[in-house]
C-alpha cells in the first residue's frame, strides 16, 4: 500500500500541566490538573496532515501499553494509516509539558519505544510516497535512513530539525526542504543568523517558522516572509507541528513552497488558539483562504 505522505517520527503521550510559571532550578511550583493527549513530532505531523485530507501514514513504534492504546486510536480517527506503526516491549514516549498562561510551553520529552524505531524499518516503505516527512525525536540513524531512502525512491525529503541535531553533509544535500524555527537556525548558523545561508548547508530549500510572526521561505531565488493571522493564542503545544503536517500535505497536493507555507501559518495559527497538540488541529474546512 502507498501513501502520497509518509511520517517517520515519534509517537509520545502528552502529560500537561497549567501553572502560572515554569519552575526554577530547585524550585517547585504548583500546577493545574493533568491531562492526557496524544502527542509526538511524528504522530502530530501525520495527524495534521490527515485532518487536512491528505493520504498519510506513520512509520514510529509504541509500547504496549494503555498510552501506546491510546495514540493509535487518535491516529486511526484522524485518518492516518497505522499499519507502519509498531509495537515494541518499551513504554510509550511520554512528554511532560509545562503551559503557563501567555499559551508558551516547556516541554521534557522520555522517549521511550520511540528509541526502538530503526533503519531496517524503511526497507520498502517509501514505494510511491510524494513526501516524506522526518523530525529528531527518533534515533539519528533512522532520520538519515529516511532521508536517504526517500531521495532513492524519488520522493521529496523534508527533514523538522527539530529538536535540534547534528546531521551529516549527505543527509542535509539530499533534503528538498530544511524545515526549522528561529532556535534550530541559529543552532545550525550560529550567531547573527542570515537564514539563506542555510542553503549553503546543502539542502534545496528552507523554511524558519517564526512563532506568532509566520515564516520565511527560503529558496535560491530569494528570501519570502510570511505572516501569520493575528489571534489570541492559549497553547501553543504542537503548533510546530501542525505547520509541518500542513506543509507536507500542500506540498504532497502540488502547491509551490511558498503557497504551501502561507496555508501552513493558517493551520499553525488556529492550533494555538485550542488546547492540547493534535486536538486542537483545523479540518480543512477550518482553513480559510488566502486573501
Amino acid at each position: 500500500m502507498t501513501h502520497d505522505v509518509l511520517v517517520v517520527g515519534s509517537a509520545n503521550a502528552d502529560l500537561v500541566v497549567p501553572a502560572e510559571r515554569r519552575p526554577g532550578p530547585g524550585e517547585t511550583v504548583l500546577g493545574g490538573d493533568t491531562t492526557i493527549s496524544p502527542g509526538g513530532k511524528g504522530a502530530n505531523t501525520a495527524v495534521a496532515a490527515a485532518r487536512l485530507g491528505a493520504d498519510v501514514a506513520l512509520l514510529g513504534a509504541i509500547g504496549q501499553d494503555p498510552y501506546g492504546a491510546v495514540l493509535t486510536e487518535s491516529l486511526r480517527s484522524a485518518g492516518v494509516h497505522t499499519d507502519l506503526v509498531k509495537a515494541v516491549a518499551r513504554p510509550t514516549g511520554i512528554a511532560y509539558i509545562t503551559v503557563t498562561p501567555d499559551g508558551e510551553n516547556s516541554i521534557l520529552v522520555s522517549p521511550g519505544a520511540n528509541h526502538a524505531l530503526e533503519p531496517a524499518d524503511l526497507d520498502g516503505a517509501l514505494a510511491g510516497v510524494k513526501i516524506m516527512v522526518a523530525s529528531m525525536e527518533i534515533p539519528l540513524p533512522t532520520v538519515e535512513r529516511a532521508v536517504a531512502a526517500a531521495a532513492e525512491a524519488g520522493a521529496r525529503p523534508l527533514l523538522n530539525l527539530s529538536p535540534a541535531a547534528e546531521v551529516s553533509p549527505a543527509t542535509l544535500a539530499a533534503l528538498d526542504v530544511l524545515l526549522v524555527n528561529e532556535h534550530e537556525a541559529a543552532w545550525l548558523l550560529g550567531t547573527g543568523v542570515e537564514p539563506e545561508k542555510l542553503l549553503g548547508l546543502g539542502p534545496r530549500s528552507a523554511v524558519v517558522t517564526l512563532g506568532a510572526r509566520g515564516a520565511l521561505v527560503v529558496t535560491r531565488q530569494g528570501t519570502t516572509e510570511v505572516a501569520s493571522p493575528k489571534v489570541e493564542a492559549v497553547d501553543s503545544t504542537g503548533a510546530g507541528d501542525a505547520f509541518t503536517g500542513a506543509l507536507a500535505a500542500s506540498l504532497a497536493a502540488g502547491a509551490s513552497l511558498e503557497a504551501a507555507a502561507r496555508r501552513a501559518v493558517r493551520v499553525a495559527a488556529i492550533s494555538v488558539t485550542r488546547r492540547g497538540a493534535q486536538p486542537s488541529y483545523p479540518s480543512a474546512a477550518e482553513v480559510p483562504e488566502q486573501a
